[in-house]
């Protein structure tokens, strides 16, 4: 599976940015997508997922109501709408993928992107 993500940049707090990450390869290993974001000196922790299948979704308490995931099959891409931003929400987002149900864990995945850095001040 490889994944390569795209939509990051500088923003005022309160400000959107959308996020996208295409995917290609076994179409199997990437059943379960996922954003992470990892900010210096912190550990990479999740943002939200989804399960392929269905569209089922989960967010973190820190985003549920601002961030939007979604997966668009047709192409292949996931996205990571991002409304109301905040400073603390600077980072950089990492897309990532396994087969198996979605989990929390980073090192649950063994699927990742380069990474989109996301500024807000």
């Amino acid at each position: 599976v490889q994944l390569v993500e795209s939509g990051g940049g500088s923003v005022q707090a309160g400000g959107s940015l959308r996020l996208s990450c295409t995917a290609s390869g076994d179409i199997e290993g990437r059943r379960c997508m996922a954003w992470f974001r990892q900010a210096p000196g912190k550990e990479r922790e999740g943002v939200a997922n989804i399960w392929t299948a269905d569209h089922t979704t989960y967010y973190a308490d820190s985003v549920r109501g601002r961030f939007t995931i979604s997966h668009d099959s047709a192409t292949n891409t996931m996205y990571l709408q991002m409304n109301s931003l905040k400073p603390e929400d600077s980072a950089m987002y990492y897309c990532a993928a396994r087969p198996q149900p979605c989990t929390w864990s980073a090192g649950d995945f063994r699927s990742w992107g380069q990474g989109t850095q996301v500024t807000v001040s």
